[in-house]
């Protein structure tokens, strides 16, 4: 009773339900709530830290801003989904708040833009390279398992195409990505798509500041081939994976362009297949035979899944301590 009353009294003021309101269609620092409401910083500083003591509101730091949005667990979230139900979409002040929330997101996409305007790698690889990216994309949704997806956590996101493919059939999608830039692209394409839900986190990924088994279906999309240890980051992205789920992987073969790798400051020129199904193995996971996808370059769609642990023998004998 008093975790559902502390909530309900953190909502129940018209500045908290407005912030409330904004950053249950997106993630926000303080900053840029500053920016749409028009408050000041130690006022709204004051009402977010109400919020998240309240478990209405989740908080991540990203350099140094920390982000806010609507709590995915507890009864926090949920009752604040449930206030903004019932208030009207054309109340004046909400509908206010939208429309200068979604002027500054353009800035902030104009801004991240330019800033990798001279970088063809900043955008969705698969494209920037010319590769059959619509082909790559079907073939991926046909290999998934069918119907939801539970869980999503997209590794290197960039500008989040993965989870604008995905996110929709997910119960709960994640972006991680080391570059604020590429974050601030990626908010912006998501909250245009209406995915303004998904959460996304600057974060290395060969340390993801997930627990272990907190997630059904990880992808890493023309990401790998950057990494300096690659079976590390399989072998981390095998922690943060449940029992069951799945574990796709999206990248060059082997190629032997050296002028491209010095181009685009790859790491790997691409992996041969019986090499990724060795590292997925060694992670522990059951790698399925690798998919090729033919153009410019050859692609290999890799999936492997997570064992689920065998039940205990019926009858087994108990030992007590």
């Amino acid at each position: 009773m008093r975790e559902v009353l502390t909530a309900l009294r953190a909502i129940a003021e018209p500045t908290r339900l407005r912030l409330v309101a904004l950053v249950a269609e997106g993630e926000w620092c303080v900053t840029d709530l500053v920016e749409i409401l028009g408050q000041s910083q130690p006022r709204l500083s004051r009402h977010l830290k109400l919020l998240s003591d309240a478990g209405v509101l989740a908080r991540a730091r990203e350099g140094a801003n920390i982000y806010f949005r609507l709590a995915e667990t507890g009864s926090g979230g949920a009752l604040a989904r449930s206030a903004l139900a019932r208030v009207s979409e054309d109340d004046p002040l909400l509908v206010a708040d939208r429309h200068r929330a979604s002027s500054l997101r353009a800035a902030r996409a104009r801004a991240a833009s330019a800033a990798f305007q001279a970088n063809p790698t900043a955008w969705d690889e698969l494209r920037a390279l010319d590769l059959p990216a619509a082909t790559i994309e079907a073939r991926l949704l046909d290999t998934l398992p069918p119907g939801p997806l539970g869980r999503l956590l997209d590794i290197g996101t960039g500008t989040g195409r993965m989870l604008e493919l995905l996110a929709p059939r997910a119960e709960r999608a994640t972006g991680v990505d080391l570059s604020r830039e590429m974050l601030a692209l990626a908010r912006a394409r998501l909250a245009e798509a209406g995915l303004g839900r998904c959460a996304l986190r600057q974060a290395d990924m060969s340390r993801l500041p997930f627990a272990p088994a907190s997630f059904d279906l990880i992808t890493l999309s023309m990401v790998l081939h950057y990494a300096d240890h690659p079976e590390e980051v399989l072998t981390e992205a095998a922690r943060v994976l449940a029992p069951g789920g799945t574990l796709a992987v999206i990248d060059l073969a082997p190629h032997g362009d050296d002028a491209l790798v010095r181009r685009l400051a790859h790491r790997w020129p691409g992996f041969p297949a019986p090499q990724m199904a060795a590292w997925l193995a060694a992670a522990g996971l059951a790698p399925r035979p690798a998919v090729a996808l033919p153009g410019p370059l050859t692609v290999h769609l890799h999936l492997a899944a997570c064992p689920v642990p065998a039940p205990a023998p019926a009858g087994a004998a108990r030992i007590d301590a």
